[in-house]
Order: structure tokens, then sequence, then C-alpha cells
């Protein structure tokens, strides 16, 4: 039976009664002189929808598994160029020490930065899949660029680069086309890593939080089985001098990484990109203040919010109000002016959330500032602790290691805590993301004591008119065992927790605050030691970290380290404390990007 004309006595048919088809959501709307009557599918029924959709989008355990496997390969080819890099440009490219570590330092920091670029277009415009491939695709480009470079260009003549048989001066084109080629790398890793971490966790339903908890914490360990292999394997033949092999290997690893992600392109589960975020959190500070003198109402359910479980914002479902930054309601709050006018002004009026969406990012980022000293820590590895390596007795027997290689204990570490949290503490305990985070940043406090006490060891056994201290290098396993245990902790915390805690249509840019933590402890660590320096350095004294590191005290230097970062748990207890946990109303659905009727249309429903 069609439905009755409505101007004729007022009557609609129900839902179940009309022939034609109607879209979820769909709202039929029937005015006469006195009213307007709005029809809506239920709750149910769209309900069935989404499902029938999640149906369609298969993603589980196999798609992560690829996408694990992935991160292993583009981990193992990214190190392989990054990990000799300092060697390849003092022994290669002719640089000083100091130039040779500058740039590594400017290239590092650019790679974790470039993370941040990926999660916008990912979470604006691309997609996670469409930036995932984008950004493989120019690693691959940047890795074959540097195999040929360095083959074509630089390792003139065959055989040089091994420390032993210097290198030819390189022209002024091998060396444009090499930095070319090592950008490339470091905007083709940085900008797909953070995206990857949550495509991966995209395979998973919304509800589904352990898998996607033990998605995470395998990404990490993932990222370390590739590491291990480039800072042994790898290591070895570069140091060697056969760096165009070495990064032909690191090519390999990145065309398998990549034709294994494509791979499953039709089984993928995907999640529809946002829109730019940027403008509608500036709408909320905006409104907030064009509404500076407006009274919030005491009761929050008087703020605006659009009917029906859709949310206003495309791809996100809609957000509970919190009790932070409650000056941000004023942007929700419906004057007379909003009801007046013919179409939602979203400078003016925004719904709760949207302002929801803003606190999100202000509630982290206290967190977040109190990760960059734990970064500090980690960045050590790569530095400091080489440095001091370098200086200890590294012979056992015939066989000598390599200060660089300690690292490998770390990577051993991350692998086997890994394997305990989830095998054995993780059924039976379950600390949240917060409290991880917090014991990891316990941890790396540890390991800065333990480092500072090997340094004060090394100097007591230092020998007149040598370089190396007569005390083993394997005195630094405790150092770099700790660290990596406390990176399960804190990076793989990190990672669920920005990731949990940002709404739908940030995902990326919670999961690249990780990286971008990484790059802001290098820049902090180089800030450190330049104004550790300048003031330790004075008159007769050689300062705490000086050319000569026996003539220095580089143990005060992980002292400082460690107390700055016990002040910084106590601040990260507080926030920690203080932090208001995102709430989605897990019955809404999220937005496909129509529209808003204007308040005055609203209030006539």
């Amino acid at each position: 039976m069609a439905a009755m004309d409505p101007r004729n006595n007022g009557y609609v048919a129900p839902l179940n009664e009309r022939d034609e088809d109607i879209e979820v959501g769909e709202v039929v709307e029937v005015q006469d002189n006195q009213s307007v009557a709005s029809l809506k599918s239920n709750d149910s029924d769209l309900k069935k929808k989404t499902n029938d959709d999640d149906t369609k989008e298969k993603g589980g355990w196999t798609n992560a598994l690829i996408l694990l496997g992935n991160q292993g390969l583009a981990t193992l080819a990214f190190f392989g160029v990054g990990v000799n890099l300092v060697l390849f440009l003092t022994r290669v490219m002719g640089q000083g020490n100091a130039e040779a570590a500058n740039n590594v330092s400017k290239w590092t920091g650019t790679v974790y930065m470039f993370s941040l670029v990926g999660a916008f277009l990912s979470d604006s415009y691309w997609g996670r899949y469409l930036t995932c491939t984008i950004f493989q695709i120019i690693f691959v480009l940047g890795v074959s660029l540097l195999s040929f470079t360095s083959w074509f260009f630089l390792i003139k003549p065959k055989g040089c680069g091994d420390g032993n048989f210097t290198c030819d001066p390189p022209s002024s084109l091998g060396v444009g086309i090499f930095y070319l080629s090592v950008y490339l790398v470091a905007f083709g890793y940085g900008g797909h890593q953070p995206t990857l971490a949550t495509f991966g966790a995209d395979q998973f339903g919304e509800n589904d939080k352990t898998s996607k908890a033990a998605f995470f914490s395998y990404f990490y360990f993932a990222l370390n089985v590739g590491s291990l292999f480039s800072n042994t394997i790898l290591v070895y033949f570069e140091d060697k001098g056969l760096w165009t092999l070495g990064f032909l290997v690191s090519l390999g690893a990145a065309i398998i990484a990549l034709a294994a992600f494509l791979g499953p392109t039709k089984r993928y589960r995907y999640v529809k990109p946002c829109g730019n975020p940027l403008p509608r959190v500036a709408q909320v500070f905006v409104a907030t203040a064009r509404k500076w003198s407006v009274v919030r109402p005491a009761n929050h359910q008087e703020l605006y919010e659009v009917e029906g479980p859709e949310s206003a914002i495309k791809g996100s479902r809609k957000i509970f109000h919190s009790s932070k930054f409650l000056f941000l309601d004023r942007a929700a709050v419906i004057t007379d002016d909003d009801r007046s006018g013919t179409r939602n002004n979203a400078w003016r009026l925004c719904s709760v959330t949207q302002v929801e969406e803003a606190k999100c990012v202000m509630k982290m980022l206290p967190i977040w500032l109190c990760t960059i000293i734990y970064s500090v820590i980690f960045t050590q590895m790569a530095s400091l602790f080489v440095e001091q390596g370098d200086v200890m007795n590294a012979s056992i027997g015939k066989f000598h290691i390599p200060a660089a290689s300690m690292s490998v204990f770390d990577i051993c570490s991350v692998l086997i805590s890994t394997g305990i949290y989830r095998h054995v503490i993780f059924p039976y305990v379950r600390p949240t993301e917060l409290m991880r985070m917090g014991i990891g940043l316990i941890i790396g406090i540890m390991a800065m004591v333990a480092a500072g006490l090997t340094e004060i060891q090394r100097l007591r056994r230092v020998v007149p008119g040598q370089a190396e201290s007569d005390l083993t290098i394997l005195w630094q396993i405790p150092q770099y065992v700790l660290v990596g245990a406390s990176e399960v902790f804190m990076y793989v915390g990190q990672l669920e927790f920005f990731n949990g805690q940002s709404p739908d249509g940030l995902k990326n840019l919670g999961s690249s605050l990780c990286m971008a933590s990484m790059a802001l402890g290098n820049y902090v660590s180089s800030m450190m030691v330049n104004i550790v320096m300048a003031i330790t350095a004075r008159g007769k004294s050689h300062g705490w970290i000086p050319e000569d590191l026996n003539e220095g005290h580089m143990d005060r230097f992980y002292f400082l380290i460690a107390v700055l970062a016990a002040i910084d748990f106590v601040f990260y207890l507080v926030f920690a404390k203080w932090y208001q946990p995102i709430s989605h109303d897990e019955d809404s659905i999220k937005g496909t990007g129509v529209k808003r009727k204007a308040i005055s249309e609203l209030d006539q429903v």
C-alpha cells in the first residue's frame, strides 16, 4: 500500500507499509501549515546496515600478519641504509665526524617528522591504504636511487670505504643525487610508518580491543626483527666496504615488502578518510572566542548535537561530553543568533562531537610532552652508548665486538620482553596504556643509572696513555637490556594509547605522535649536549663530554638525564591521573559528511 498524501488528513503510512525503498538514515519530511513530520528508520536498521558493511570488509589476522611482515621487511631496508649512514658519510663522502654526526641527526629527525605529513594526508584525503602505497613506492625509489648512486658515482675506486681504502672525492652531481635519495628514503619510510600501524589496527572491529593491542605489540616486535638483521648481517657487509651490496639487499627487502602489501588489496578492511581536521579544530576555538561572554548551561544535554545516531563529522562516530576544558563548550551553546540563521555557521556553532575532538587533542598533549624525555633516553643508544663502548675493551679473545653492534642486546631484549609481556603477564594482569608508559619511564631511568655506573667503572680502569679502558664492553649489556625492556612498555603503550584515544578522524595523527616524540627526543638530546658542554667546558675544564672521554665525566650526563626523567615522571603521574579517556557513542554510526540542518529547522521538528 502506498503512503497516503499527508496533506489530505495528516496521516503518514508506517515504513513497513510503503512500497518504495527507504535508505538507512533517510528522513521523509511532510509539512503542512502547522508542523513538520520527520520519519527515520530505527536503530536496528541502522546497525544492520553497518554490520552488513563490516561483513564486506574482511580484515582479520591474515591481513594483519601480512602487514607485520611488511613492517619487518621495510624496517630491514630502512636500517640497512640508516644504521651505518654516519660511516658512509665519513668513509665514502669524506665528511668529518662532527659534520657526519650532524647530518645524520638532521636526517633521523626528518624521518620522524615526515610521519606527521603521512598522518595528515591519510586522515584527511588519501586514506590509510593509498597513503601506505604511495609512500612505500617513494621509499623503494629512494633505496633504488641510493643503490645506483653509490655504485655509479660514489664508490670510486671499487672496494673503497672499508675504513682502510679511501674513496675518491665525490662529484657535485653524485653528492646531490645521494642526498636526494636518502631524503626520499626518509620521506617514504617516515610517511608510511604510523599509517601502516593504524591500517593494521583497522583490520579488526572497533570493539576488538584485545586484537588491536596484540597487533601493536607484534608491530613493534616486527620492527625489531627487521632491525636485528640490519644491525648484524648488513652492518658486517657495509663495515667491510660492501656498501652497494648492503643497499641492494635493502632494496630487495623494500620491493618484497611493497609486493606483499599490495597482494591482499581486495581483502583489506578499509576506513574512509574523515576530511581535513584542521578547520574542524579551528572552528571550535573560533566559535568559543565569539561566544566567550555566553554562559554555559549547567546541563551539558542542552549543548548542540546533531539528531539521530549519525555523527556530523564524516567518518567519525559521536563522542560523549567530557568534563575537561569546559570553556570550549561555549562553541556548542545554541544562541538566538544560531536559531535565526538559515544554515548553521560552523564558525559559530559546533556539535558536541566536534568540540570533544578538539578536547581530545588538548588532553593528549600533556601526556605526549612527558614522553619526550624518555625519547632522550632512547636516543643515547645511537650516540653516547656507542661512544662509550668505543673506548672500552671490546675484545673477547681474538674476536672484536663493534661498539654499534651492542644494540643487538637492546633488540633481543625487546623481542624477549614482548613475548614475556604478551604470553606471561598480559593473560593475568592487564595494566592500562598509561600505566605501561609509566613503567617504561621508570625502567628507562634505571637504564641511565646503569649507564652512569658503567661509566664510573670505566673511568676507574683507564690506562694512562691508552684511549681504551680495561673494562670490558660487556658491562654495557645491562643498560642496553633495560632500554629494550622499557621500549616494550613505553613505545608499544604509546602506540596503543594515542591510537585508541584519538577520535576516528585523527587516528593516524595519534600513531604519528609516537614518532614525533622520537624526533623531538633527538633534537632535545642534541640541545642538552650543547648546553652541558657550554656550561662545563670552561677554563681548563674539558667538560663532561669532551673529545677524549677519559678526560670527561659522561657519567654525570647520564645521571642528569635520570634526574630530569624522574622529575618528568612526577609530572607524568599528575597528568595521567588528570586524564579523562575518550568515550565514543557505540550506538552511533560514522558520519557521511551531509551538511547539518539549521537550528531554526530543528526547532520546528
